[in-house]
């Protein structure tokens, strides 16, 4: 027998708090859309009336299959559950389960709401009861939880009998401060338990100040709670909250939970967990955390000689799972440590069969080692590492040549006196027998200057001659700068990640003591290698 665990997602209002994060109404109706895919029992929607971009969610809410969730808070003390209108605004979502947050810790009662501790509970009961009379599925978040029951444990126990007497399908118990740990959050897990808070009534809500939210969650359900909030990346107030993308295979992969728990996703939404972790991280223009478990880009590299040479002859001797469960892929990528194992897998990666005497398979290796010792790195960027590959074995085709390039960068005040710059690249390519001059400026539609590498960027791809159809759904998604080895001999790295309308995204690399100079060279082998992708002919 298995025992049915409800996962509750909280992304679109816990993960808003985070710094930096802000939904518009449209993303939100799209992100519910992609979670309701992966099939999650419950979407919290937000706050409606708390900020107007939550009010107009739940007006125009997407239809899903998850039970759409409108949170808020317990009624104000003084006035009747009826005509308090926060929690008026809640219900006039019109959701069919709503989540009220009330004080579950007797300290936050007296000194946060400075109210009794008996006027407290009678605000728990009256919301609840008012939500399930007006035939809600009602849920209570016991903010507090951990840190109230440690401090006076039969008042925090009160509040959760409140709640559950009143009608209350869900009792979630919050870590609030994300401060207790995953043995003390199944201890007392357990003894709510023991006195007489069913399981199956009461979930689990972590934050991940103390990187345990994930490990707490799973010691509330060892110890009984049947439901798990959470939130898609990690997204959340501070260092965020238990992390669903973490815990979804953990529980359908990983014993003893798949074993003994079944939830509402099923193995094909499961392969769709990368691509949604992604989209979300598209969604807010952040690069996605590389070395993030299971969806991460990292998360099944192999990097180590000694790995990748296991690796090849049987993937189970360094992964915990197989990649494609999750919508992933293995990478071997290639560095100072890597060997021709390493070498000839990550080769037929990219579509080129290698055999083992190839007398080209040490000298890439040999030039990979010497550039990384002059400060490039190929273990991130790949597609400049199959550029250097192709080169060497003599099927690189040749499809344009740059002949010079110029940036000139000028500050100067204008109309308004005020001080601002203004970059400008000239590119000059040849292409076959002919050459190419194009000329670009570094402002944007609102008239603000992006920069040197911006402009050559776009004078680079602004004329192409016979390879521009290949290039123009290229854009740049991230540009990352570093200095390497220091001192007088520093020199600069530029990795250039570059995403064409197809979704397919490729890292390259380039080094120099001048920024431009290493930028450029990212840019230009980003070009070139997607033409070599789409088969692009030679000149």
């Amino acid at each position: 027998m298995t025992d049915r665990l409800y996962l509750y997602d909280t992304t679109l209002r816990d993960g808003q708090q985070t710094q930096g994060v802000q939904f518009s109404t449209p993303e939100k109706s799209r992100i519910a859309q992609a979670l309701d895919t992966l099939g999650l029992d419950y979407i919290e929607g937000g706050w409606p009336g708390a900020n107007p971009t939550d009010s107009a969610f739940f007006e125009a809410a997407p239809t899903t299959r998850a039970t759409l969730t409108a949170f808020g808070m317990t009624k104000r003390a003084g006035r009747s559950a009826e005509n308090d209108d926060v929690l008026a605004a809640v219900l006039n979502a019109g959701t069919p389960a709503v989540c009220l947050v009330g004080k579950t810790h007797d300290f936050h009662v007296t000194d946060a709401l400075g109210i009794s501790l008996e006027e407290n509970l009678e605000s728990i009961r009256a919301s609840v009861a008012h939500c399930v009379a007006q035939g809600r599925e009602a849920l209570f978040d016991a903010e507090h939880f951990f840190d109230g029951y440690k401090a006076n444990p039969g008042y925090a126990l009160d509040c959760l009998r409140a709640a559950h007497d009143a009608g209350a399908r869900w009792v979630v118990l919050c870590d609030t401060n994300g401060g207790t740990l995953p043995p003390e959050i199944g201890e007392i897990t357990a003894a709510v338990i023991a006195a007489g808070l069913p399981g199956d009534r009461l979930g689990i809500h972590t934050h991940n100040d103390t990187e345990t939210a994930v490990a707490g969650s799973l010691a509330a359900v060892m110890a009984g709670a049947r439901q798990i909030q959470g939130t898609l990346n990690g997204l959340g107030e501070r260092c965020g909250n238990a992390n669903l993308t973490t815990l979804i295979p953990t529980l359908l992969l990983k014993a003893p939970y798949a074993s003994r728990f079944e939830t509402g996703i099923s193995p094909d939404a499961l392969r769709d967990l990368t691509r949604v972790s992604r989209m979300l991280d598209d969604i807010l223009n952040r690069v996605p955390h590389r070395q993030a478990p299971y969806v991460g880009a990292s998360a099944f590299a192999h990097k180590a000689g000694l790995h990748a040479s296991a690796i090849v002859k049987n993937p189970a001797t360094y992964e915990h799972i197989d990649p494609a469960l999750v919508g992933n892929a293995r990478i071997i990528p290639m560095s100072n440590q890597a060997g021709q194992s390493n070498l000839r897998r990550r080769l037929a990666e990219a579509g080129i069969e290698v055999e083992k005497d190839n007398p080209a398979l040490p000298a890439i290796l040999d030039e990979i080692k010497a550039r990384e010792d002059q400060g490039y790195s190929y273990d991130t960027a790949q597609a400049s590492f199959e550029l250097i590959a192709r080169r060497a074995l003599g099927i690189l085709p040749r499809f344009f040549e740059v002949k010079r390039y110029k940036v000139t960068v000028e500050r100067r005040k204008n109309k308004r006196d005020q001080m601002v710059s203004l970059s400008e690249a000239v590119v000059v390519v040849k292409i076959g027998d002919e050459k190419m001059l194009s000329v670009s400026e570094s402002m944007d539609a609102q008239g603000t200057d992006r920069g040197p590498v911006n402009a050559l960027s776009k004078a680079l791809a602004k004329d192409l001659g016979p390879y521009q159809g290949y290039i123009d759904d290229i854009r740049l998604v991230d540009f990352k700068v570093r200095i390497t080895q220091g001192g007088t001999e520093a020199v600069t790295r530029v990795i250039i990640d570059s995403e064409d309308g197809s979704g397919r995204r490729w890292s390259t690399v380039g080094v120099s003591a001048n920024i431009v100079d290493a930028s450029f060279e990212a840019l230009l082998d980003a070009i070139t290698w997607k033409l070599v992708r789409d088969g692009a002919p030679p000149s």
